[in-house]
């Protein structure tokens, strides 16, 4: 008998984690930070509910700090089993989780010396020597390639075209059962990613549903970007652009520089306002084999993702000379959500002012300043003070690398038969209701939307 635990994105974004216990084996997929409202953010300091030693191995699906942002925590509290993971995603672990720790302890900072936390101290969540230690237990494993990662217990990756390393995890049980964790599933036909490798045969079945209630917008020739460069030029303005550092500031650069190509923007600076995103840009040309083939005849080097005016800011000092510019520019900075990082500090010197414009090309989850922005908020509270906002909000969704509802459909259809679940996962709970009603609709399946800790029963042959 084997039991499936849903400790995270279950009827919410983030948070990814799944407990899998089979025959007296623990094995965790995924460990991801819970972002976004308050009451969610605050379950990552919640004691976990299994002890962290107890757990046999970690399995990851890809390095978006919502899937493996808690691996510190875990290992601070006592988790010292391996953590697998694809080549590409232990490669990116290295930049997000040390960033994530040094995010983390800035924030304590910042909450002491402006006074703006409820506790005293205020307390990181974790330290950069936990996510040090974390990254000493990765193993990374090829793609399609079985191992036993656990007592009875045996994983598979395969390609799922969302981020450098992302893959679908296929665990097979002994004694039968087949289980299959979707992670967060690509898009077709875009740049830089090959699309997602089709499903396989699985018992059990759990797929995202971020986007299950819209079909994103088509925007197969960048225009839509391309507009949004031309008018804020023309203004005289910045575009701001808040970006996960690893994944969208590749395809961001693919399209400045194919837009700059084709003579449909004016060519502006190009500045990437973040170590972590310039060291994955490196990561992605090196691994060049796992890029889009359309990508692969003309890798280079960096400059193959950058504009013919692109340069990375280094250090904070050229960090605050760039926000002080009035030069039109692009700026491409991390947090994607705007709950921090460099982008912050752009965002205070460029909300105010109505030449400027602040575009967001990713999910913005629930009680983020990403979302508030998107959603017409007058103002944002940063670093403790309110910044009215008088600059343009526009947020693109033809760029975002999560499958909307037809992707779902078109990857779920590959699926040589129907699962005996299907389980929808990585989704609030309107896009979740729709998604559901859809593959009902469409395939004839029933799927099942497991709640926030809930544990389900798999039976075996």
């Amino acid at each position: 008998m084997a039991h499936l635990t849903f400790l995270g994105a279950a009827q919410t974004v983030t948070g990814s984690k799944y407990l899998l216990e089979h025959g007296g084996s623990r094995v965790l997929v995924d460990c991801g930070l819970f972002q976004g409202l308050k009451d969610l953010r605050e379950r990552n300091w919640a004691d976990f509910p299994v002890a962290p030693h107890a757990i046999d191995a970690v399995v990851l699906t890809h390095a978006h700090l919502d899937h493996v942002g808690y691996l510190p925590r875990l290992v601070a509290h006592g988790y010292r089993g391996r953590i697998f993971c694809t080549g590409g995603t232990a490669d990116l672990c290295r930049l997000v989780l040390p960033d994530a720790a040094r995010i983390q302890e800035e924030d304590a900072r910042q909450a002491n010396a402006h006074r703006y936390s409820r506790h005293d101290p205020a307390l990181p969540l974790y330290r950069e020597p936990d996510a040090l230690r974390a990254l000493t237990q990765l193993q990374p494993l090829g793609y399609d390639r079985p191992l036993e990662v656990a007592r009875g217990v045996t994983i598979r990756y395969l390609p799922a075209g969302h981020l450098l390393g992302s893959a679908f995890v296929v665990v097979q049980l002994a004694g039968g059962k087949t289980i299959l964790f979707g992670g967060d599933l690509g898009r077709y036909g875009r740049p830089v990613l090959p699309d997602p490798t089709d499903a396989v045969t699985a018992d059990v079945v759990l797929v995202e549903s971020t986007y299950g209630d819209r079909d994103h917008a088509p925007d197969d020739d960048g225009e839509a970007l391309a507009a949004v460069i031309r008018e804020t030029a023309q203004r005289g303005g910045k575009i701001i652009i808040p970006a996960f550092a690893i994944g969208r500031v590749e395809e961001l650069l693919y399209w400045v520089r194919r837009l700059e190509q084709e003579r449909r923007i004016p060519v502006l600076p190009v500045y990437v306002d973040s170590p972590m995103a310039a060291e994955a840009l490196r990561f992605y040309t090196a691994r060049v084999s796992e890029l889009d083939p359309d990508m692969r005849p003309a890798q280079k080097g960096v400059a193959t993702f950058g504009s013919t005016r692109f340069q990375t800011v280094s250090s904070p000092q050229e960090s605050k000379a760039l926000t002080a510019s009035t030069r039109s520019a692009i700026v491409i900075s991390a947090s994607g959500m705007a709950t921090g990082g460099r982008v912050l500090h752009h965002m205070v010197a460029a909300l105010p002012d109505p030449r400027h414009t602040m575009l967001f090309v990713g999910y913005q989850a629930a009680g983020t300043r990403g979302r508030r922005l998107v959603d017409g908020a007058s103002d944002v509270k940063i670093h403790g003070r309110l910044v009215p906002v008088a600059a343009r909000i526009v947020k693109i969704d033809s760029m975002s690398a999560h499958a909307d509802r037809g992707e779902v459909l078109r990857w779920l259809r590959t699926l040589p038969r129907q699962p005996e679940r299907l389980l929808l996962v990585h989704g609030e709970p309107g896009p979740m209701q729709a998604l559901q009603a859809r593959i009902r609709e469409h395939l004839g399946w029933d799927a099942h939307m497991p709640a926030h800790g809930e544990r389900l029963e798999i039976a075996e042959p």
